[in-house]
This record gives C-alpha cells, structure tokens and sequence, in this order.
C-alpha cells in the first residue's frame, strides 16, 4: 500500500464530504433516494424547517433506505469508494479533486451563510 501525503488525505476528506452530501441530500440524486425513502419538510415551533425521512419497505430496502438517509452511514461507504479510487484508479484524481474543490466551496458557503 502506498503512503498518502497530507494533501492527498485533504482531498480525499473533502472529495468525500461532498459525496456524502450530494448521495444524502442534495435534489439532483434524489432518483437515488426515491426508492428508498421519502423525504418531506416541516417546519418546527420557531419556523425552521425540518427535514422528516420516512423510510420504505422492509428487508434490503428498508436496509438502503436507512443507509441513504444517514450522513454518517454514508459517509463509511463513500470514504471507502474515493479511497479505493485513489490507490487502485490514478486516473480517478480529476474526480476527487472535483469533489475536493466543490466540498471546500460547500464548507465555505456555509459559514458565510451562518453569519
């Protein structure tokens, strides 16, 4: 196995946050979801809204369902693919870096916004 540089492990976090995210939450993969679970917004006592997951079927369904709904859980799973992409795909570095890149802007977008 080959060692990872320091710059190499930021990209693979970032790249991996941003996977994380885009499978989880963001509108453009939810085809990816859709089998799976249902996700609606309501809002809560002071007004902000909540996201609420309903998840489907029951077996390997309810078990994608639940995957595909946690941050954490698929976080696992894409930092296991974008690593294994990186030591056995070279050629997969322009991917990550995009992911890296869009992950870093995503972080910092959001602290923007925060105030």
């Amino acid at each position: 196995m080959e060692d990872i540089s320091w710059l190499q492990l930021t990209i693979l976090i970032l790249a991996s946050f941003r996977l994380t995210h885009l499978i989880v939450f963001d509108e453009i993969t939810s085809f990816l979801r859709d089998p799976f679970l249902t996700v609606t917004y309501e809002p809560d006592e002071s007004g902000q809204e909540v996201r609420k997951i309903e998840i489907k079927g029951e077996g390997w369904r309810y078990w994608a369902g639940s995957l595909l709904s946690c941050h954490w859980c698929m976080g696992i799973w894409s930092s296991l693919l974008l690593v294994a992409l990186h030591l056995w795909v070279p050629a997969s570095f322009p991917l990550l870096l995009a992911l890296a890149v869009a992950g870093a802007a995503a972080f910092i977008e959001s602290r923007v916004y925060m105030g």
